[in-house]
């Protein structure tokens, strides 16, 4: 399976063994939702103050409620709306200190003050978003961002 990791050291080198251990854990894995499932749960073990933690998936034209970590959420997001839908639309990560401030918020979870969204870009296309949400403000740093882009691309080998 996998070892436990020594989380000791920069914010970018913890991110850099976090990759390194989903890399491990994924080996050899071909299922999207186990890889999903367990890339949320692994984020969800690594990273202090969140709330919730997990994908939503591209299907019609819309983001569709994947694997997570946390309380029940939004099942589909139009393309544009909230953070999820516009990091899809924008083909950014979307870093935003105060959900509150941010026009057309959908608010799935009233805790939620700070959140991280990755878009999943594959061949070119936006096949979801890994989505990061904290009950605290400003929660997310740069270098959350960097490391957590890195773990987008460690994870889209296997999806």
């Amino acid at each position: 399976m996998y070892s436990q990791i020594n989380y000791e050291g920069s914010v970018l080198k913890q991110y850099e063994t976090l990759s390194k251990q989903l890399d491990a854990l994924l080996d050899g894995e071909t299922n999207v939702i186990a890889n999903l499932s367990n890339a949320s749960a692994l984020l969800n073990q690594f990273l202090d103050n969140i709330n919730w933690v997990g994908f939503y998936l591209m299907d019609e034209g819309e983001l569709v409620l994947g694997p997570f970590q946390g309380l029940p959420a939004c099942v589909r997001i139009a393309i544009g709306r909230g953070v999820c839908g516009t990091a899809v639309a924008e083909r950014k990560t979307m870093l935003i200190d105060d959900v509150h401030a941010f026009p057309g918020h959908i608010a799935c979870d009233a805790a939620s003050n700070s959140e991280i969204v990755i878009p999943l870009v594959k061949n070119d296309e936006v096949i979801g978003v890994l989505d990061i949400d904290s009950p605290n403000k400003a929660r997310f740093t740069l270098e959350d961002q960097q490391g957590l882009e890195l773990f987008v691309q460690t994870l889209l080998k296997f999806i």
